[in-house]
């Protein structure tokens, strides 16, 4: 007899790792599942190399809104308690953080920000151009002394090594006693429902069977839930960034302001999680027909999707069509051509680092991932933040909004769901997980 999972979870990225620690120790689900095509944890779009390491507050974000910083600092907050708690230098490093502005515009859009959220962010602080040089040298050197900047600061940052985070959660989750299969190189190619209620997934001629899913397979989340007749209005916009190297010139991580009317995270520093001794600018940001990246065969993958359509193709045209994502599109794709595009990307990296050469900086091979956006083929528009979809005890993690810094928050989420889905004879612990992460309320 195959055993029957209570809840099986495809992927084991730090979303889908995040959910299996959340269940294992904090719900009475007694058989749990995690399932992964690859033959190690976190080696997507979690592998260190292929994110900005960064645990996003909202603070120095200038895209949140008020109302979304609130939302993500509460998430992060989660992480950084259950990083903090396990005191590993190889889970995360602690530095400060600074949003920079430059030039008059952003100097009063900056200033206005920081009233707004100064209450929200106590430590957040601002900083003109003499305080900013004695945190950050580099920022001042060769630039324009008439040129006005401005900046917004905090101490309390944290870039995390998200791949380490995720073997982590998965090492507590198997110390709980529950059991736990933890099922590597083991690629899911479709999920069914049973007559019975029960789901099948077939890797190749073996089927495993659970009561109830969790998909967080990224742009594959959205296939799966497709095959199941889930999500058939929404298209994948596969973004791929990449990243360029320096020597450290950098003391912390440092934001530029985001472009209005751009979803894509803006041009920052920082050193290295795993290398502090090198400066890692970017991401760029173009989009490619893949799901994963540099997995050319990905592309068929791609195909399968419903933005592949006639739909799809009308939906993508009239979000591209928009003037400011034209322009940036274009830029971006030029910072990616040898030779010359070093010099493109070398005028972004100067508003951080004025002083920055072309010798300086190289082309972070292997840096940089794939992240899924999503398009409603309905209104013809990329939809922002969060996408997650749910059918009946199933759950399709495409997205979640700002990504790793969430996963805990989210993993809350899906668990709770995933107990309402099995039944009153399963709960979600919550005085334990209160006590856990929340203990000042």
């Amino acid at each position: 007899m195959k055993p029957i999972y209570d809840c099986a979870i495809v992927g084991a990225g730090v979303t889908g790792t995040a959910i299996l620690y959340i269940l294992s120790r904090y719900t009475n689900l007694k058989n749990i599942a995690l399932i992964e095509k690859y033959g190690s944890i976190a080696s997507v779009s979690s592998d260190s190399k292929s994110n900005s390491q960064t645990l996003h507050f909202g603070d120095i974000e200038t895209n949140y809104s008020l109302d979304k910083a609130k939302v993500v600092k509460e998430a992060a907050e989660m992480v950084k308690r259950y990083v903090d708690d396990k005191n590993n230098p190889e889970l995360f490093r602690k530095s400060y953080k600074m949003v920079l502005a430059v030039g008059a515009k952003e100097v009063l859009e900056l200033r206005a920000r920081y009233e707004e959220f100064k209450t929200l962010f106590p430590n957040l602080k601002l900083l003109q151009k003499n305080e900013i040089a004695d945190i950050e040298p580099n920022l001042i050197k060769g630039r324009d002394p008439k040129e006005p900047i401005l900046a917004l600061w905090s101490h309390d940052g944290y870039a995390i090594n998200y791949q380490k985070l995720s073997e982590a959660f998965v090492s507590d989750a198997k110390s709980c006693g529950k059991n736990i299969d933890v099922l590597l190189n083991t690629a899911i190619n479709s999920i069914r429902k049973n007559a019975d209620g029960n789901f099948t997934m077939r890797n190749g001629n073996k089927t495993l069977v659970a009561k109830t899913v969790i998909v967080a397979a990224g742009p594959y989340s959205l296939l799966f839930a497709q095959e199941l007749g889930i999500g058939l209005d929404y298209g994948i916009l596969p973004v791929v960034g990449n990243f360029y190297t320096s020597k450290n010139f950098l003391n912390g991580k440092v934001y530029t302001m985001q472009i209005k009317g751009i979803p894509f995270a803006a041009i920052h520093g920082d050193a290295d999680v795993e290398n502090p001794e090198e400066t890692r600018f970017g991401p760029t940001a173009k989009a490619l027909p893949l799901f994963e990246k540099k997995k050319y065969r990905t592309f068929f993958d791609f195909l399968k999707s419903s933005v592949a359509s006639v739909a799809g193709i009308v939906s993508l045209v009239k979000v591209v069509a928009d003037k400011t994502i034209v322009k940036f599109i274009s830029k971006n794709a030029l910072y990616d051509i040898p030779l010359i595009g070093k010099w493109f990307f070398l005028k972004e990296a100067q508003k951080i680092v004025p002083s920055l050469k072309y010798s300086d900086i190289k082309f972070g091979k292997n840096l940089g991932g794939l992240r899924p956006q999503i398009v409603n083929l309905k209104t013809r528009t990329l939809e922002l933040g969060e996408a997650k979809l749910n059918g009946e005890n199933i759950i399709f993690n495409i997205t979640p909004s700002p990504g790793a810094s969430v996963c805990l928050k989210n993993a809350e989420k899906d668990a709770k769901k995933i107990v309402a889905f099995l039944g009153p004879e399963f709960n979600f612990d919550t005085e334990k997980f209160e006590k856990d992460f929340h203990p000042d309320r």
